[in-house]
């Protein structure tokens, strides 16, 4: 419902005292949160609806409740004083500028990386970021080796040693349209490079007794998930990463976890400084915001 037929200009302080009232459901609590006596929120929030044309307030039992005006302007009146808070935070911070390197799972190509690069390009526009791809066991070696300044890695559950992100468990995924797993033996996909991941994969087969032929192997990702969904084979996959019309087997299914993954940051002992500490805030900012179990 629009609450003024002609174009205002609405204050951004009136607007974060609109929020805290909301939020508080109390004048003399939104006063302390934004540093005012509750005599001048009420003279704000009269502002606010003339301002708009409405009132914004109606007092209740257990405080101030929201009208349907107040409900219709809370979610633009969030998004324009935290778009106003990234800004003021982005010209306070100090640009940046020279090279980071970073080292990222595919299965993360699509989801944790932009979100993490959108942050920091935003705030650093002057970095050179440079990405490599790679397994975990390679961009453990690069980090070692002084190629990559950060890595995010997966590491089998019990062994962590990098700085942990998520936690993002590894389950076989079937296709709901071709239902493979119902095949015996079951034909299974398989990580190629011999390590951990394919052991743990393997053994999980093992202990559920469940008998199974290898019909594939690839070393990334997106070929395991191929697999999947074109009713090849099942795949160990990371839970967050099962693709649309696939599902996990669970232990109904006489499968269960295959390991409970962690996620882990690795940084090069050796790479210090604003831009590697930068790149690695957006990066835990980036997982800290997904749900992965």
């Amino acid at each position: 419902m629009p609450i003024a037929r002609h174009a205002v200009t609405l204050d951004s302080e009136l607007l974060r005292t609109f929020l805290a009232i909301n939020d508080a459901g109390n004048f003399t609590k939104a006063g302390e949160a934004v540093g005012r006596t509750q005599s001048a929120v009420s003279l704000q929030v009269k502002r606010l609806e003339g301002l708009v044309g409405a009132p914004l307030f109606t007092r209740g039992p257990r405080g101030v409740v929201g009208t349907a005006a107040a409900e219709y302007l809370l979610p633009n009146a969030r998004r324009i004083i935290a778009l106003l808070d990234e800004t003021s935070a982005a010209m306070r911070s100090r640009p940046l500028n020279g090279p980071v390197r970073i080292g990222m799972p595919e299965e993360y190509s699509h989801t944790i990386l932009p979100q993490a690069l959108g942050a920091f390009a935003k705030r650093h526009p002057l970095v050179e970021v440079t990405v490599s791809y790679a397994s975990s066991a390679a961009n453990r070696q690069a980090v070692a080796a002084e190629g990559l300044e950060l890595a995010v890695v997966f590491e089998e559950a019990g062994t962590g040693s990098a700085e942990w992100l998520a936690t993002d468990p590894t389950v076989w995924v079937t296709s709901t349209v071709h239902c493979v797993h119902e095949q015996d033996p079951v034909p299974v996909a398989l990580n190629a490079t011999q390590g951990w991941c394919r052991a743990v994969a393997l053994n999980s087969l093992d202990r559920a007794g469940i008998r199974f032929r290898a019909a594939y192997t690839a070393d990334t990702c997106s070929p395991l998930q191929a697999a999947v969904t074109s009713g090849l084979a099942i795949a160990p996959l990371c839970r967050s990463q099962i693709p649309p019309k696939c599902r996990e087997l669970t232990e109904g299914d006489g499968f269960g976890i295959v390991d409970s993954s962690s996620v882990g940051l690795l940084r090069n002992s050796m790479a210090t400084g604003a831009v590697v500490d930068g790149m690695a805030e957006a990066i835990r900012g980036a997982f800290a915001q997904r749900t992965f179990e």
